[in-house]
């Protein structure tokens, strides 16, 4: 597993206010094929596109969750990975992980490593989306506390495996988070060791 470190991104991106948001449109092998507009990429039946997930740990080998904000078009106020969210056109995916975490959460995540990739087609039957996605998996280890933007995230706390059972048992989590979090276990192990339970 390659590992490297990644740095503060630049904080500037497209307004949604004034720019549409683009994403990259892949083929089933990743391949860019063209662009579309964000939310016309999730409605149904869904276009295949790139995205990113990132799960990060800190050196007790607890995962740092999310809780969405309510104010989110899709997926408000559910729990879900450290960070997601889709690479602009050309972006290289660990440029747009470190660039999102850094936005979203405040932190420039250490060793933060790629961990494969994974396909899912998972409507959301609360918003009516559908997430078609390519996802980059990246793991990390967050240097810092968390300091969220509000207008991204309700709140975050670091769970232990069991803590995050007891948490998905009870509380509402995005549709894609089971599907991530097992592609991405090979690699939390090897991030975390054998103690942290992953």
């Amino acid at each position: 597993m390659p590992i490297s470190s990644a740095t503060a991104a630049d904080k500037s991106s497209p307004s949604a206010s004034t720019e549409e948001i683009l994403l990259e449109l892949v083929d089933e092998n990743g391949t860019t094929i063209g662009t579309a507009e964000k939310l016309a990429a999730h409605q149904p039946p869904g276009q295949l596109h790139r995205a990113f997930s990132v799960f990060l740990f800190d050196r007790e080998g607890r995962l740092l969750l999310q809780r969405r904000a309510l104010g989110k078009y899709h997926s408000p106020g559910v729990w879900s990975n450290t960070c997601c969210g889709h690479p602009y056109p050309g972006e290289a995916p660990f440029a747009a992980a470190a660039r999102r975490t850094f936005e979203e959460l405040g932190i420039a995540p250490t060793l933060l490593a790629e961990a494969g990739t994974v396909r899912y087609n998972h409507p959301d039957p609360l918003s009516g989306l559908v997430e078609q996605e390519y996802n980059h998996l990246f793991v990390g280890l967050s240097p810092s506390e968390p300091d969220p933007d509000p207008e991204e995230i309700a709140e975050t706390v670091f769970v232990t495996p069991r803590e995050l059972a007891e948490r998905h048992a009870r509380d509402t989590f995005s549709t894609w988070f089971p599907t991530v979090l097992d592609a991405v276990r090979p690699a939390v192990r090897e991030l975390t060791g054998g103690t942290a339970g992953w």
